[in-house]
């Protein structure tokens, strides 16, 4: 089998290391990453200039190549290239990011969003998250990754995509793992201004999560903040087909 794998963080980022070796023997590794921290750049691709691909060495890797654009280009990219030569990739692998991606997040993240990216290039797909931007602890994400590799990748559809989050501990202290669906993530947000050197007003973002009271852990967001590890199924398709003949109603065109 061969693998993609993908991140966010960059391809010196200790996570994608973790990650490639985990999954190196279990099948053949092909490294797309960017050459530098790409983290909250959602789904955009890169039509404004060229993207700089070099092949670099990888650890474990049986090839690996760096690119100038973003997580999505890194997919979209490389797996042509690695068609010209002959290497059909089977499944996409992102991560393992510095920092969770679960709930509305997901939709900021270029790690899901590589994944994503797989998906719309017909290849199965897989997230892979550790929720701590100091993450130390990918054991366990690394375990989800293996298993996901051998037990779901053949059950897989080719337009979907796996998004695991595990927390920043040792697997001995994860409550768990809980399958669930997407929820809402919100932030106390700050956007601090200061003076820029040449003279005009700059703002910086910071943020700290909400935490939920009284909500049931089906939710991404609820089971992460109690602790456990999480699965959720994404797909690219983000139609509200619950007001799919409600809007006809409205007479938008009349």
């Amino acid at each position: 089998m061969n693998v993609l794998v993908a991140n966010d963080d960059g391809i010196q980022a200790q996570g994608i290391y973790e990650l490639v070796k985990a999954l190196s023997g279990k099948a053949d590794v092909y490294v797309c990453a960017p050459e530098s921290q790409r983290s909250a750049s959602g789904h955009g691709i890169t039509v404004s200039k060229p993207i700089i691909a070099e092949e670099v060495e990888f650890e474990h890797a049986a090839l690996a190549i760096r690119f100038s654009g973003t997580p999505a280009d890194c997919v979209k990219l490389g797996v042509k290239i690695l068609q010209k030569k002959g290497i059909q990739i089977d499944m996409v692998f992102s991560g393992i990011n510095h920092g969770g991606n679960y709930g509305t997040d997901t939709l900021y993240s270029g790690t899901v969003s590589a994944a994503i990216e797989g998906s719309i290039c017909g290849i199965p797909s897989v997230a892979v998250s550790v929720n701590s931007h100091e993450a130390e602890h990918f054991d366990y994400a690394c375990h989800l990754a293996v298993e996901a590799l051998e037990k779901a990748g053949d059950k897989m559809s080719a337009d979907m995509v796996l998004n695991i989050n595990v927390p920043n501990l040792p697997k001995e202290e994860i409550k768990g793992l809980k399958y669930t669906t997407l929820g809402n993530r919100e932030y106390r947000e700050f956007f601090t201004p200061f003076q820029a050197e040449d003279g005009r007003t700059a703002y910086q973002y910071t943020g700290e999560p909400v935490v939920y009271e009284d909500l049931p852990d089906t939710i991404d967001v609820i089971a992460m903040q109690a602790g456990y590890a999480t699965i959720t199924p994404l797909h690219w398709d983000l139609t509200d087909y619950r007001f799919m003949d409600k809007i006809k109603e409205w007479r938008i065109n009349e």
